[in-house]
């Protein structure tokens, strides 16, 4: 009888209730669930060195049977758990420090897999760093050409069970595939159908004598699609949605605030400015309503671009609301919009929680009434007892540092307003589409003119003294510096400078001038006030964690110190940097370092200015969660999908998914049924975004 992949997986055979619980530990509930546990390495037996060849100071991987173990207490009271090795070529013991709770474990006759360095103790003798035991006593493995696909685990259930199961079911279950991505489709995007994946996956081929790791990629590669397509299709899908929800109202160009702030401007607009204005000038005199992202680096003149789209909605009789994470930034936004609005004639409201209960009551009277036309805020902006009277377009920036709930209340405050998103977290396209696929995006890629850049250079330790000593020289030309630490306390477990002790310590070293601390861990009040204290010029020097990553414009610092730079990714040292060169003098950004490991990857951040390019070298070297910005996103889970070198996927699935979608926005057809089924149980909103009628 043909199996249901829908099925509980305890009806296959060698599980039972008892193993199905164990199973359900990695999230194995059904028949489809196990199918999708692929194997997240592979032995393959063409790697296995003999033991009798195994030399002393090489790197090896051994495959013998235990034919004896113990443990071994030492004088110092340190225990050895102590296992011999034998292969059909000889014998070698294996020795594991400090780790005696392996004698409940690893037991005589059983086919154990080591790995690790050859050593010489009275003889030879393998420390590893990783064991598996690949076979009970009295079982067998052949593994002449053969590859051994090594699973994830849990307490009660080894690899060795796991990868029984699935060997003793896999023809069972490979019958059982039903392939829900159209042939078409497939071919277009050249991937496998989806049942020679698994196969691929959980059975691969051996080539030439050796593991074919070309053909577990294209394995990879087909659930990797699959997951991005299941992604796309819901982001493509809700971006479609929300264009079509009614807007607040029709917008015009009439040109009247928007090009009198064009003329007032006290410099000119970047070629990416330009065309950033154009797009969502578009957006919002569409028929449909605006949901965009404005990403760019720090600097690029993001508030800028907003305040056209702000100007647009007032000149339409429509109010404009802008929405910062921090009191600091917003009370910052405030004076750069006021400072930029004065030739207009026109004052934006400030309301924040710190201001008087009469103040903010003054300010809500008049957006209720539509005296005030523009407003900057924080949280404030979303209490009950705030309303407005024509609410036409949102701006929120840092939009990634506010959860969902908080930016639809804001939204929700108007009748479908215009949404405008900002971003100083520049991440790579293929990224961006992947975390912001439903937005529209439109990106600042230059710099105005004028700003100098920031020069970098990477130190080591013994240039701690010079560096201190350019640090009071700036100091005494009336600027200011910033020194991050990785961490805020000492601790006996890792060996780093820690911010709050080197606040004491540079104190001293850079008397007379004033030094102020900044963590984490502070009341944001108390945070608050060290920070205005800075901005103002009272605090000549802050020593930091990286609370001050996208913070406050402080025009007179003009030098950034790291210390442990080898601790940050290369997007979070790049907005570190961000912080100096806001104003018109030169800037330095110093990296302190004796981790010679580090040397060429900060060495090539040295190099690069673009936030951009250094955000594809971060995406490259530590993945996508390590992205500044990047792990506040949430609701993106992807198993398969390696986005450093996946672009084509993310572009290709994307493409499959605007055309399924053109032709059936519901997956209403018999043909996307089973597309429709995976997304409703991947994605909660996928009922809500697929409903039909």
């Amino acid at each position: 009888m043909r199996l249901r992949l829908e099925s509980s997986v305890q009806y296959l055979k060698g599980v039972g209730p008892r193993r199905a619980e164990q199973f359900a530990r990695l999230g194995i509930r059904t028949m489809e669930d196990l199918l999708y546990h692929v194997p997240h390495r592979y032995l393959d037996a063409t790697t296995v060195t003999p033991i009798a060849k195994a030399a002393i100071g090489q790197e090896v991987t051994l495959v013998g049977r235990v034919v004896s173990k113990g443990v071994l207490p030492t004088r110092k009271g340190l225990r050895i758990f102590r296992a011999v090795l034998q292969d059909d070529s000889g014998l070698i013991e294996c020795a594991w420090p400090g780790q005696a709770f392996l004698d409940r474990t690893i037991r005589p006759g059983q086919l154990l897999l080591v790995t690790g360095p050859v050593k010489h103790f009275h003889g030879r003798q393998v420390v590893p760093r990783e064991q598996i035991v690949l076979a009970e006593e009295g079982e067998t493995i052949e593994r002449s050409g053969m590859v051994i696909p090594i699973y994830h685990a849990t307490e009660g259930l080894s690899h060795r069970v796991i990868r029984r199961v699935i060997q003793d079911n896999l023809d069972a279950l490979l019958e059982a595939v039903e392939d829900h991505l159209p042939q078409a489709f497939r071919e277009r995007s050249g991937v496998l159908p989806l049942k020679r994946a698994f196969e691929l996956l959980h059975r691969p081929p051996v080539v030439s004598g050796g593991l074919s790791r070309d053909a577990i990629e294209e394995g990879r590669r087909r659930l990797a699609f699959d997951e991005l397509l299941d992604l796309q299709l819901v982001v493509v899908r809700a971006r479609s949605l929300a264009r079509q929800a009614g807007k607040a109202g029709r917008f015009t160009i009439k040109g009247e605030l928007t090009t009198a702030l064009k003329h007032a401007l006290p410099f000119e607009l970047t070629r990416s400015q330009k065309r950033a204005i154009k797009e969502i000038t578009a957006d919002m005199v569409s028929e449909e309503r605006m949901h965009r992202l404005l990403m760019g680096d720090v600097g690029t003149g993001k508030t800028v671009v907003a305040l056209f789209a702000m100007l647009l909605a007032v000149e339409n009789g429509y109010q404009a609301v802008f929405m910062a994470p921090t009191e600091l930034l917003a009370e910052q936004h405030a004076r750069t919009l006021s400072a930029l609005l004065a030739p207009l004639g026109l004052v934006p409201e400030l309301l924040i929680g710190r201001m008087s209960p009469s103040a903010k009551a003054a300010v809500r009277e008049r957006l209720s009434s539509g005296e005030a036309q523009i407003v900057v805020g924080t949280h404030a902006l979303i209490e009950d007892r705030t309303a407005f009277r024509n609410l036409g377009l949102v701006v929120i920036d840092e939009q990634h540092r506010f959860g969902v709930e908080q930016r639809a209340a804001l939204i929700e405050k108007g009748e479908a307003p215009e949404v405008l998103l900002l971003s100083a977290t520049p991440i790579p396209r293929t990224l961006a589409l992947t975390l912001y696929g439903d937005l529209d995006i439109s990106i600042l890629a230059e710099r105005p003119a004028g700003r100098p850049g920031v020069k970098t250079a990477v130190l080591s330790d013994g240039s701690r003294a010079k560096v201190y000593r350019f640090v009071k020289e700036r100091c005494a030309a009336g600027g200011q510096a910033y020194v991050v630490y990785p961490v805020i306390e000492e601790s006996q477990r890792v060996d780093l400078r820690a911010a709050t002790t080197m606040a004491e310590e540079l104190s001293r070293i850079l008397a007379p001038y004033r030094v102020g601390l900044v963590h984490g861990r502070m009341k944001p009040e108390e945070r608050d006030r060290v920070m205005r204290a800075f901005r103002d010029g009272e605090i000549s020097v802050l020593v930091s964690t990286t609370v001050i990553e996208v913070g406050i414009d402080v025009p007179g610092a003009t030098v950034m110190v790291i210390e442990h730079p080898e601790r940050f990714g290369l997007a979070q040292l790049h907005q570190l940097r961000g912080r100096v060169g806001r104003g018109t003098e030169e800037s330095h950004c110093i990296l302190l370092t004796d981790d010679h490991h580090a040397l060429p990857r900060l060495k090539q951040f040295a190099r690069i200015s673009d936030g951009f390019r250094i955000a594809e070298l971060d995406l490259k070297q530590r993945g996508m969660g390590e992205l500044a910005g990047v792990r506040q996103s949430g609701g993106i889970n992807l198993k398969y999908t390696d986005l450093s070198r996946d672009g084509d996927l993310v572009m290709s699935a994307r493409r499959v998914a605007m055309e399924i979608l053109e032709g059936d926005p519901q997956l209403s057809h018999p043909k996307h049924l089973l597309l429709r089924r995976r997304l409703e149980q991947r994605y909660e909103r996928g009922i809500e975004l697929f409903r039909v009628g």
